[in-house]
């Protein structure tokens, strides 16, 4: 590769040809087939591409939940619904780029030459002419040092850009710093309201505006959420059983027609297997890391999700699977790695005037499905499929408070904790901050409950007045759920997750 007269490189054909063959609106050629129905980022990005105060938007989610698809139904609405050039889009899927080495800067030296050969002037002559080129950025995360280009093509240039990955994708203070030229944007699975439109074609919204937490300081919100309407709860139980059997992944819901093990050999294959071989294995400066361990501490977050593992306990179990002493130490960073491949979140301890709870990382998985997968354990969540399987209520309690803490976490700005049992107090398994406020939360996962025995936590929480916890919420596994406390809202786990 060397560069022409103009100094934009001349790619070897492979790679031209890959460009082009990624772009094909450029030759008049269609997209490929892309489903009808949108996941809820779709019309969020649409506007913060077109309108948005930043000029990049960032899109970060697991390995296969939509975010390729969302970026070119993006083009594809660009392209059809707003009239725009099909010189002015660039679409870059760096997975599936033939090599680039050699080439120094890719997100910038692509854009040049796009800017050179395909566009035909400069990103700001189009933007003065107000037609602005549309970049979309695909599985960036593995690029060194993508930020700091990214950072660079926007500060000198005006361009509206998409950018996906599969990973935190880390917004670093200091000299490649992101603030004020990203807003960001976390997709996870599918919603309880997503599988139902996917499903059954049934459209519910979400309760909760997606920058509008603060309704959750208010014991009306979650009133409104326990008292649904016949109808409504008909849809939340039919996506709720779907959502049970097949988890939340889109192609898991998109293809109910096969059979689960073969839903399963996917998910174990596409997700995981790809996130522990191929984005963790390389740590920075080219170090790689151990895969058995990777492996066997995911493997640990499957069995535990939902539960708060004391660090003895990581460290023996690792130890008998794999025959080696590893520190805490290590096996923390290793879940924090997986952490950043948005595959589990780590719910912290409460942080109550700047004093941290002592305790341990409760595990909240991205999705039971993958725990299915990788298990080879199937544990259903809704009423009727935990009814044909009592022996797994104990697990199934685990899991609903596992699903609870990741669906909670993914509500922007929203802080969310759990607090550790203390000795003169009990646990509560969950903590939102909202505002000055705090709001325990505590999943009884089963049939029948006692007003008095199963409130205990959230009672302990509300009377200590430093807490300023003005109500409690109980999450159940059925409705109809009657608590004599007035401070307390008692309300199954399929009517929280209709909040998004």
């Amino acid at each position: 590769m060397s560069p022409n007269l103009f100094g934009i490189l001349d790619y070897p054909a492979d790679v031209e040809d890959g460009l082009r063959r990624m772009n094909p609106w450029w030759e008049g050629q269609p997209l490929r087939p892309l489903p009808e129905f949108r996941r809820w980022a779709f019309e969020i990005c649409l506007q913060r591409l077109k309108t948005g105060l930043a000029p990049a938007i960032l899109l970060r989610g697991p390995r296969q939940v939509g975010k390729t698809t969302i970026q070119e139904q993006l083009i594809e609405y660009l392209l059809h619904a707003e009239h725009v050039d099909p010189r002015r889009i660039l679409r870059l899927q760096f997975d599936d780029l033939p090599s680039l080495g050699g080439v120094r800067e890719p997100v910038l030296a692509l854009s040049r030459w796009f800017e050179s050969r395909i566009l035909g002037k400069t990103f700001n002559e189009a933007a003065r002419e107000q037609k602005p080129a549309f970049l979309f950025f695909d599985e960036v995360q593995n690029l060194d040092k993508w930020s700091i280009q990214l950072k660079s093509l926007v500060d000198v240039s005006s361009v509206r850009v998409l950018v996906t990955g599969s990973s935190a994708l880390r917004m670093e203070l200091g000299e490649d710093s992101l603030a004020g030229r990203v807003s960001g944007l976390d997709l996870g699975p599918l919603h309880l309201r997503e599988v139902a439109e996917l499903r059954h074609g049934e459209r519910i919204e979400g309760a909760l505006p997606l920058n509008g937490h603060g309704a959750l300081g208010e014991i009306d919100f979650w009133l409104g959420l326990r008292d649904l309407e016949p109808e409504r709860r008909e849809i939340r139980d039919r996506a709720f059983r779907d959502f049970s059997h097949r988890g939340g992944y889109p192609r898991a819901q998109e293809r109910a027609d096969r059979p689960w093990e073969e839903i399963a050999d996917h998910l174990n294959e596409a997700v995981i297997e790809r996130a522990l071989k191929h984005d963790l294995r390389i740590g920075s400066r080219g170090r790689k890391r151990d895969g058995a361990l990777l492996e066997e501490v995911f493997r640990l977050a499957c069995r535990y999700a939902g539960q708060c593992p004391a660090q003895a306990l990581y460290v023996r179990e690792i130890h008998e699977a794999l025959d080696a002493n590893v520190g805490w130490g290590r096996i923390r960073a290793y879940l924090e790695f997986l952490e950043a491949t948005l595959l589990l979140r780590l719910v912290r301890p409460l942080e109550i005037r700047l004093k941290k709870k002592k305790g341990s990382y409760k595990l909240a998985l991205c999705d039971t499905a993958l725990r299915a997968a990788w298990l080879g354990e199937v544990v259903p969540l809704d009423p009727e499929g935990l009814g044909a399987a009592p022996h797994l209520s104990d697990i199934a309690s685990h899991l609903a408070e596992s699903v609870l803490g990741y669906f909670l976490s993914g509500i922007p700005n929203l802080d969310v904790a759990h607090f550790p049992e203390r000795p003169v107090e009990p646990e509560v398994d969950l903590v939102l901050t909202v505002g000055e406020r705090r709001i325990p939360i505590e999943v009884k996962y089963r049939r029948r409950i006692d007003s008095q025995r199963d409130t205990r936590g959230l009672r302990a929480f509300l009377e200590k007045t430093v807490y300023n916890a003005p109500f409690g919420v109980l999450v159940t596994l059925e409705d109809g759920v009657e608590v004599r406390d007035p401070r307390i809202v008692a309300l199954p786990l399929s009517s929280v997750l209709l909040l998004r």
